[in-house]
């Protein structure tokens, strides 16, 4: 079966760091790249940043501090920005698609699925989706908050083998390379816990028009790795380094998968859902849910953060406030407020009703901080 690639580039490539003005010739080079691949059979997505930085070269406006704005330049050089790719790719024959989406367009199971079949039709098209944040609608709490997170959702949705961010560095290093010249690359990244052990320390601020840093990217792939998808970073400025790696060239920093994905299902509620509470556990339960896999009694609840309703999402965390878990409860806050630290069958007595046995069923339970 063909491969299916997500690719994802950040404005710091796709556009001038003076001036914000597009970078037609790093464009032009990734258009031809992705196109020779769609003729060698990979499926790919395009994960294109770059529609706020446009809007602003267009309009002659420094990089907007209000929401509002922010959102009316998105939508100016949203368009801006499918022109260029559409009268690009249409040179190759390559059709194209746009797909612009918020959180709550993955938060919804059905519309998620519905995502799902959208990708996989227009995939078995031959088309490549080119896909953003849609920034002009999308509010604070419904926000990826970087098209890093966003590819990282995206190849786990459409169950990718590769994911390759596209940046301003050639790998992955210790520190920051421009500044600290004796940082150490990092070629390979077997599991997240390694990137500790070598100090790694990503810094957080992106360029002057793009949002990600590299612990965007360190946290995108610890997604994608957790949804069994091989993640790349390398530099945007080379995408023909894309076919090399893909033939097997020791490029970029290479994020190897986890050998025992978590099933689909979990990964949206381990990725997708926007947390509206905590529960904090005792030991017995951390143990019996981090160990045995195990669902959630009401009994091994210590304290209930938050203000939420049954079958929402919320963190499962133990004593110290570490998150080990996700889930969705089958009571709402104030529900559980009124049994935590109680016995099941003590549950009818308390709220009058008889209510589910488990608090978070084991298949509702995603491991992980």
């Amino acid at each position: 079966m063909a491969q299916t690639l997500v690719v994802k580039i950040g404005t710091s490539s796709l556009t001038n760091p003076q001036t914000g003005h597009l970078a037609l010739s790093t464009i032009a080079s990734l258009v031809e790249v992705l196109s020779e691949l769609r003729q060698q059979g990979y499926r790919v997505v395009l994960v294109s940043s770059g529609a706020v930085g446009v809007g602003c070269s267009r309009l002659g406006l420094a990089r907007p501090r209000t929401i509002a704005l922010k959102q009316a330049v998105a939508a100016v050089g949203q368009g801006r920005l499918m022109r260029v790719y559409d009268d690009f790719f249409t040179t190759l024959q390559q059709p194209i698609a746009q797909i612009l989406l918020t959180r709550s367009d993955l938060v919804q199971r059905s519309r998620y699925l519905n995502a799902y079949n959208t990708f996989q039709e227009l995939l078995r098209l031959g088309v490549i989706p080119i896909v953003n944040e849609n920034d002009t609608v999308a509010v604070d709490e419904l926000k990826f908050g970087d098209n890093d997170t966003l590819s990282a959702l995206v190849a786990s949705l459409v169950e990718a083998e590769w994911l390759f961010l596209l940046t301003d560095v050639d790998r992955l290093y210790s520190a920051d390379p421009r500044s600290q010249p004796d940082a150490q690359p990092i070629h390979l990244v077997s599991r997240m816990e390694q990137l500790a052990e070598l100090n790694v320390q990503a810094g957080t601020g992106g360029s002057q028009w793009g949002t990600g840093g590299m612990a965007t990217k360190i946290a995108a792939a610890q997604i994608a790795t957790g949804s069994g998808v091989r993640t790349v970073i390398t530099e945007g400025q080379s995408p023909r380094n894309i076919p090399r790696i893909l033939a097997g060239e020791a490029l970029g920093t290479q994020f190897e998968p986890q050998p025992q994905p978590i099933n689909a299902r979990k990964r949206w509620i381990a990725h997708t859902l926007v947390p509206r509470g905590k529960l904090y556990l005792d030991n017995g339960a951390v143990e019996a849910i981090s160990k045995l896999g195990k669902s959630l009694l009401a009994a091994g609840i210590t304290r209930v953060e938050g203000d939420f309703h049954c079958q929402d999402a919320v963190q499962l965390c133990d004593a110290t406030g570490r998150q080990i878990a996700r889930g969705l409860v089958n009571y709402s806050s104030t529900e559980l407020k009124q049994v935590q630290g109680r016995r099941s069958e003590e549950i009818a007595v308390i709220l009058g009703y008889a209510g589910a046995e488990t608090v978070i069923h084991r298949d509702n339970l995603a491991l992980g901080s």
